[in-house]
Parts: structure tokens; sequence; C-alpha cells
């Protein structure tokens, strides 16, 4: 999924004030219309002459908005039904940024319904992106195009259910769909938003050995002074960098291995 640009970013930036309006001290709307927002991406996504009615830049606001409440009233909440309505009075800058969008906004409505947890929600979702990587039939089984979306459903739920906090299901089970272009990308881009809601970057961090929570915290520390706000660390043990550290936080990467420092060397000594 594409980052929005132009009119679609405005949108965006407008929408998820109103959501947070919208759920602002209940964790059951914020899990409604989470829920609800996510099957509206979906119908527009499957639908694609309502979605270019609904995005059309000629077509009154009202009108969109009138036809949106007429196709949703009923099968949304009131608070999702009216972020709808707001969302297609916006202007878009392609046609898939609005269900693009809608998905965006239903993680974040999930993110709001873990209340404090939404640093534990963060660290669920890399947990489990890490498995599937690693996990070639598991990897497998939720991504095989026969298998039917309540089957995936019913194995993420087996896997996560009772272990890890129900918006953690939801969001692995909506990173399913189809929407990205495999699930670990999808639960990566999940896992950001989680942490820009909590207004943090993610760092993820290779290291030989675990590290301590005082060393974690030391780091944590150094890379929030260093990109001027929290950092939220995935920490991945790899005996492969030997020693030292390696960190990837955006498109940086601050590379202190041993292993690299090897590598260098081989270079100087072969050129």
């Amino acid at each position: 999924m594409a980052s929005f640009r132009g009119g679609s970013a405005e949108a965006v930036a407008a929408l998820t004030q109103g959501l947070q309006s919208a759920v602002s001290g209940s964790t059951e709307t914020a899990t409604a219309v989470g829920a609800d927002l996510f099957q509206v991406a979906l119908t527009l996504r499957s639908e694609g002459a309502l979605r270019r009615f609904l995005t059309d830049g000629s077509v009154p606001a009202e009108a969109k908005a009138g036809l949106a409440r007429e196709v949703f009233g009923g099968k949304v909440g009131g608070a999702s039904l009216d972020l709808v309505a707001d969302a297609v009075r916006r202007r878009w800058t392609t046609t898939r940024d609005l269900a693009d969008a809608l998905e965006h906004l239903s993680v974040v409505a999930a993110v709001r319904s873990t209340g404090d947890d939404a640093g534990r929600l963060a660290d669920e979702l890399f947990a489990f992106g890490e498995l599937v990587k690693g996990e070639p039939a598991l990897r497998d089984a939720l991504s095989e195009p026969a298998r039917s979306q309540a089957d995936k459903a019913a194995l993420v739920a087996d896997l996560l259910g009772g272990k890890a906090l129900p918006a953690t299901v939801t969001l692995v089970t909506q990173a399913l769909s189809g929407s990205y272009r495999t699930l670990a990308v999808a639960l990566g881009e999940y896992q950001k938003v989680a942490s820009e809601v909590r207004g943090e970057s993610v760092a993820t961090v290779r290291v030989a050995r675990a590290l301590s929570d005082a060393e974690q915290d030391r780091l944590a520390g150094a890379l929030a002074r260093q990109y001027g706000r929290q950092v939220h660390l995935n920490l991945l043990v790899d005996p492969s960098v030997i020693g030292g550290i390696r960190v990837e936080i955006g498109d940086d990467v601050i590379d202190g291995t041993v292993a690299s420092r090897l590598a260098d060397a081989r270079r100087r000594i072969a050129g």
C-alpha cells in the first residue's frame, strides 16, 4: 500500500483527527469502528463502480455522502458511518486511496482499542511477522489461495487466541486480506502505524546476543536523542553479526557489527 500524497495525505490527516475524537475514551467504540472501517474498505475494493463514484471529484460531495449513508447505513455503527461520509466528501489523489485510507484508519482504531497496551501490540505484530518469515509451512498455509479466509482466520485464532491481545488477532487476520504484497509486509506496516499512534519511530536492531533491559533503555534513549522522538525497538538476535549492533530506522542504517567491520577489512585487502 503506497504512502498517501497530496490531497489524500491531507484527507487522511483530517480523518485521523476525526477518528480520535470518535473513539476517545471508549475501547469498545474503537474496536467496533476499526472492524467497520475495514469492512467498508473491503467493499470498496470489490465494488469498482461504487469506489469510482465515491472518489469522483466532479460529483457533489453531499451526493457522495448520501450514497455512502444509503449503502452502508444499518451495516456499520453511527460513528463509523459518519467517518465514511466524511471520507467520501474529501478529495483523493487516486481512486484506490479511499479504501487504503479506511484500512489505515481501521488499524489506528485497533491500536486505540488497546489503550496503554499499544506497545505490546507493536511487539506482538513484529513477533508474529518474524514467526511467519521463519516458518515456511505456516507462511504457505496463510498464503495459500485455495484456502478460505475463514480457515486462515481460524488458524490465526488457534495460534494467538488467549496468548495475544484481541487487537493483535484482529490485525493479523486483517493482514490476510491481500491489500499488501505479503502478510509480512502488511504486519510490518501495521506495526509502524501502532508505533506512530504512540508518537514513535520503529528501529530494527540486530545483535549477536539478547540485550538486557538496561542496554535496551540506553539504546532507545540514544536513538531518541538522535532522531528527536521516541523509538520502538524490534530486537533480532542474529549470531551472524558476531558482535556489535546493526540498527535500521527508516531509510537509515547504522552498522557497527563485527561482521561489517570484517567485510570492510576484506574489501580493503582485496582492493
